[in-house]
C-alpha cells in the first residue's frame, strides 16, 4: 500500500511494511527506495543499495500513548505537520494534551515542544 510521496528523495513513495521487533507486529512507513536488513529483528540495518534511508515507525510515538494510523501519516506526508493527542501518565494520572508533529528526517517524525 502506498501512503504519499517520500518528502526527502526524487522517486520514492512511502510503502506499508510489516515488521516484528521484539515479538510485536509493527508497521514500518518507509520510502520504496530504503532497503532494510535485520540479523536479530531488532536493530536494523540499510542495505549498499538503498538511495533513501526515510522511515516512520508506526510505534515512533508509542511513550506517548499514540500509534500512527494510515490515515495520519497521509496528511502528515501531504502537509508536513500533524496535530495529534498525546497522552501523559504523570503524578498517576492520565492527561491528554494535543501537539504538532513534523516529518523528520532523522527520526521519522518529531514533536514541537512549545
Amino acid at each position: 500500500m502506498i501512503l504519499g510521496k517520500c518528502p526527502y528523495c526524487e522517486d520514492g513513495s512511502i510503502e506499508v511494511r510489516d515488521k516484528e521487533v521484539r515479538g510485536k507486529k509493527v508497521k514500518l512507513y518507509a520510502c520504496s527506495n530504503a532497503h532494510w536488513k535485520s540479523e536479530d529483528g531488532e536493530m536494523y540495518e540499510l542495505t549498499e543499495d538503498a538511495s533513501c534511508d526515510f522511515r516512520i515507525w508506526q510505534n515512533s510515538l508509542a511513550k506517548y500513548g499514540k500509534w500512527l494510523t494510515y490515515k495520519e501519516i497521509r496528511e502528515l506526508l501531504s502537509d508536513g505537520e500533524l496535530e495529534v493527542e498525546l497522552l501523559s501518565k504523570k503524578y498517576g494520572k492520565k492527561i491528554y494534551y494535543k501537539k504538532h508533529i513534523i516529518v523528520s528526517q532523522e527520526y521519522g517524525v518529531s514533536v514541537i515542544w512549545d
